[in-house]
């Protein structure tokens, strides 16, 4: 069994769960489309499907099936020779402009660049660093909550620590207060009271510098604890 198999059985199944969710009115079709991973339009073209012929509406009718776009392999490889054998001193972008005007080459530039790359003739260019993208708040309260820490001189003179604990979801505050210096007891201590208040949460997110895993460097990637 495929990886791509399993995973749409794995859907499926998440599906209907979601669906019957819905048809009770337990979720929108928002919520539910947010909690599947997917748009409301889509929730609602799968619920079609579903309603219409069942579990087999919503098999992937593309598994199995080659793409109507794929490059031809015999192409590929005839382009890739042509660079190792002729070009392999070029950049990307002349060969490319080169095997357009001399050799008939019909690809775009990207396909061409990938298709090097792949093949272990032209290098990864190094990544860039993100751009940072806003995060859409989740659907339904409990899913995530969200501790921020921040400094500063709340009243004249003084200079405290604020540690907040809210839902992700509605933006409604369970745990705020003051402290002389932020730390890991502190943070617990917010958990715990939204906790007692609440109950358990499916997730959290705080900042990268927070007391809840390691970063190695700044920048770099942060380790759990055991």
């Amino acid at each position: 069994m495929t990886r791509a198999t399993v995973l749409q059985e794995v859907r499926q199944m998440r599906f209907e769960v979601l669906y019957e969710r819905r048809q009770r009115r337990e979720v929108t079709m928002v919520e539910a489309a947010a909690m599947l991973g997917v748009t409301e339009r889509t929730f609602r073209r799968w619920s079609d499907r579903y309603e219409a012929e069942g579990v087999a509406g919503l098999q992937d009718r593309r598994l199995g099936r080659a793409s109507g776009r794929a490059v031809p392999v015999d192409e590929a490889l005839r382009m890739v020779t042509l660079y190792q054998t002729q070009y392999t001193d070029w950049t990307v972008k002349h060969f490319h402009e080169h095997w357009h005007a001399e050799h008939g080459g019909r690809r775009s530039y990207t396909w061409t660049k990938q298709a090097l790359q792949a093949a272990g003739q032209v290098a990864h260019a190094p990544r860039r660093e993100a751009h940072r993208k806003k995060r859409p708040r989740k659907p339904l309260p409990g899913m995530m909550r969200h501790q921020d820490g921040s400094t500063h001189e709340w009243v004249p003179g003084c200079q405290w620590d604020l540690i907040v604990t809210l839902d992700d979801a509605t933006t409604e505050l369970y745990s705020a207060f003051f402290v002389e210096e932020e730390g890991t007891l502190s943070r617990f201590r917010g958990l715990q009271e939204v906790m007692e208040r609440k109950g358990l949460f499916s997730s959290l997110y705080t900042d990268r510098g927070a007391h809840y895993w390691h970063t190695d460097a700044a920048g770099g990637g942060s380790t759990r604890p055991g």
